[in-house]
């Protein structure tokens, strides 16, 4: 059994964060994940914990022995969610479906606003790899670790590319708010123009 562990500090508010996750498929830097279905969407009433069973769909890239011995690429993970917008904690909880008689990869990304900046946002995550029935069972441990490093890396910068398209987006609708406000005013001083020669034009018709 092999546990990976990382944090990871992202340079942008909690909210912003959270958004680029429920965004961050497909992106061109993880495109590994080929498919995501939400199973269920509940929000509680009482606390406004919004809870979400989501189905992903995945190619591992495996070695060709590793495909042969297994029978396939592609692979399925139940992802289950607690967003809780009062704590303001993110929490994320996967594990595979498939290939699970022989390994197992349990996977949390926990999501918070950081302690000393709350501007920032804390990602810890956590994950537990376990091979079992199967020779070399260590080596290929070892090789999941290694490419949910590589993944955990690429999946920090398709964040960043979904946070760029984001405030790009709140950039753009600012943007055209003020243009839309601007042509507003103007058009309503010309309005009142309009009205103020019309209103002379009747009170003074020899004018």
């Amino acid at each position: 059994m092999k546990i990976w562990t990382t944090e990871h500090t992202f340079e942008h508010p909690w909210d912003t964060v959270v958004q680029a996750v429920w965004r961050k498929y497909p992106n061109p830097m993880n495109q590994s994940v080929v498919g995501i279905d939400i199973i269920d969407r509940k929000v509680c009433p009482e606390t406004s914990v919004m809870r979400t069973h989501r189905l992903i769909s995945c190619k591992w890239g495996l070695p060709s022995w590793a495909e042969k011995f297994l029978g396939r690429d592609t692979s399925y993970a139940s992802e289950h969610s607690e967003l809780d917008p009062k704590s303001r904690c993110f929490t994320l909880k996967s594990k595979n479906l498939s290939f699970c008689n022989e390994i197992s990869i349990i996977e949390q990304l926990t999501y918070k606003p950081h302690p000393s900046d709350g501007m920032k946002t804390l990602m810890k995550q956590e994950t537990l790899v376990e091979v079992h029935g199967i020779p070399l069972s260590s080596y290929f441990e070892d090789f999941v670790c290694k490419d949910i490093s590589k993944n955990a890396l690429k999946g920090r910068q398709a964040m960043e590319y979904v946070i760029g398209k984001i405030n790009d987006e709140v950039h753009d609708i600012a943007t055209k708010t003020v243009k839309s406000v601007d042509e507003l005013a103007g058009s309503t001083k010309r309005a009142i123009a309009d009205d103020l020669v019309i209103n002379r034009k009747q009170q003074n018709p020899f004018s």
